[in-house]
């Protein structure tokens, strides 16, 4: 427990949990898990006895319909707390969502019922899983301006070139997840792929897009 609390890169990714005291870390038996992209790492099960919080990479919110449909409603990167697990424990409530590997993530699970206690001892903590509420919040706000204003080529250009690097081109995502984030029809989006490939932009294969002409697609689509 010693050598986990004092992990400096804890401290810089979740500087908010220096307030946790010694005791508090031993009753929420912390625990590291590293997943791989495209991998389930957090629902309904897992929320049941654990909060989640990240550590390192890039996961994907989807919201399950009463139809088993899910929708892409926010991202979850290093340092962030889903709220909605927070707002779900608070409320007694389940948890309605599920959690999905974008890239590789390392995520910190600890004991729900102690973290919901943190939410309400520690004000950092607090300040944190409200801040990220609000800005999912904002973030859902754009998402839906978005779709109003911008054509969904350039729609669809923003978010593989948000979710990719010069470093790391490679999306793992399907279509129907790509159409999920964007709030439009699967053939829609693979459409669009199709004739990116065509026109050499981008390269695909099942599960999986790759930019291969970053810099054309940036001038073409991006900001």
């Amino acid at each position: 427990m010693n050598s986990f609390i004092a992990d400096t890169r804890l401290w810089e990714t979740l500087p908010c949990l220096k307030e946790v005291s010694p005791e508090d870390w031993a009753e929420a038996r912390p625990e590291v898990r590293t997943f791989p992209a495209a991998s389930r790492l957090f629902q309904r099960e897992e929320a049941m006895s654990y909060s989640m919080l990240m550590l390192s990479g890039i996961a994907r919110i989807c919201q399950v319909g009463e139809d088993g449909s899910e929708r892409v409603v926010n991202k979850l990167h290093a340092g962030e707390i889903c709220a909605l697990l927070v707002l779900s424990g608070l409320s007694g409530r389940d948890y309605p969502a599920i959690v999905e590997a974008e890239t590789e993530v390392e995520a910190l699970f600890v004991s729900k019922l102690s973290f919901l206690r943190w939410v309400t001892k520690y004000e950092a903590i607090r300040r944190t899983v409200f801040g990220n509420l609000l800005d999912g919040l904002l973030h859902m706000g754009e998402q839906l301006q978005a779709r109003k204003t911008k054509p969904l080529d350039r729609q669809l250009a923003e978010a593989l070139l948000a979710s990719t690097s010069e470093e790391r081109p490679e999306l793992r995502m399907t279509h129907a997840g790509l159409a999920s984030e964007l709030g439009t029809a699967r053939e829609v989006v693979s459409r669009t792929l199709l004739r990116w490939q065509r026109q050499g932009l981008v390269q695909q294969g099942r599960g999986w897009v790759r930019i291969a002409r970053r810099a054309e697609l940036e001038t073409l689509f991006g900001d």
